[in-house]
């Protein structure tokens, strides 16, 4: 993970706030530990980038993350030809 920050300054990130991506159910990167519970070391296990987002998010846990969306919604190509009932767009 330190490897990881240390790439994404050298490509001149440094300055991007860090986003915790982790378990909502814990403070901790366990969700049976509930609320606030002290004493344990937080595994960092990957730190990606959303350049354009404009921050850092280190992933603690087991997690899945959703994909980037484009600016323009796909759906906007997607049709129903009129004479065919065919749908259009979707490949």
């Amino acid at each position: 993970a330190e490897k990881q920050i240390e790439m994404y300054s050298r490509q001149g990130f440094s300055e991007l706030p860090i986003c915790m991506a982790k378990t909502q159910y814990s403070f901790s990167h366990n969700a049976a530990l509930k609320g606030a519970p002290d004493g344990f070391v937080l595994p960092i296990r990957d730190v990606r980038a959303s350049i354009g987002a404009g921050f850092i998010y280190p992933l603690v846990g087991t997690m899945s993350t959703m994909p980037g969306l484009p600016t323009r919604p796909c759906f906007f190509d997607i049709d129903i030809d009129p004479v065919t009932g065919q749908i259009r767009g979707l490949s």
